[in-house]
């Protein structure tokens, strides 16, 4: 039983939502497939899954189709670290593990020639052979890191985490500056004024 993998969605389908294949996304698909399988939980259909990302990267949206955890439900928090680390928590067993990228794991290590095609593209100087190029480059690569080992990509560990607070709904308040509705617990004071943050903001610039 312990051995059993959880079916989850194709890499198809996070190529779909995300628009091309990248070893960013491959990267998320393979944190995501990792969290579903050590944690035994399918996907959130509601908040029964957390994911804690620290980074706002490709790989994000891998996590969001696979798991269920999306910025919408709640169950989807975003430390802005620019971190590969991602902490999924399953809050029907309190079982969390933190995955942490590997400092041996670099993608030129898989195909060298990726970023420097990349770069030569981004450029604007590469031909159309070479355009074509990257783009088979870059579905090889994603698919070799779908299909490398866990741990070969990820350090992953069980922690201990005090569970986050669920979504909670809060109303809407008026700002006094703009005259635009903003969330109760994003408002800002200032002189007794209900303000949005953009507002608040620019007040406090002058």
């Amino acid at each position: 039983m312990k051995n059993l993998k959880l079916k989850i969605k194709p890499f198809s389908d996070i190529s779909e939502f995300h628009g091309h294949v990248c070893p960013g996304s491959a990267l998320g698909y393979k944190a995501a497939e990792i969290a579903i399988n050590e944690l035994k939980s399918s996907a959130s259909e509601d908040e029964e899954l957390v994911c804690i990302t620290e980074n706002d990267t490709c790989a994000v949206d891998a996590i969001q189709v696979v798991t269920g955890c999306t910025f919408g439900k709640g169950n989807l928090i975003f430390h802005d670290y620019g971190k590969q680390v991602y902490t999924f928590i399953n809050r029907q067993t309190g079982n969390t593990i933190r995955l942490s990228m590997k400092n041996s794991f670099n993608i030129d290590k898989i195909d060298p020639n990726l970023s420097k095609l990349r770069e030569k593209v981004n450029s604007g100087k590469a031909s159309k052979d070479e355009e074509i190029k990257l783009k088979e480059t870059i579905h090889k690569v994603s698919e070799e890191i779908i299909n490398l080992p866990a741990e070969e990509i990820f350090d992953v560990e069980q922690v201990k985490l005090e569970l986050p607070p669920k979504a909670r709904m809060f109303k809407s308040v008026k700002c006094s500056e703009c005259g635009e509705m903003v969330s109760d617990h994003r408002k800002r004071l200032h002189e007794e004024n209900i303000l949005c943050i953009p507002c608040f903001n620019n007040i406090k610039e002058k």
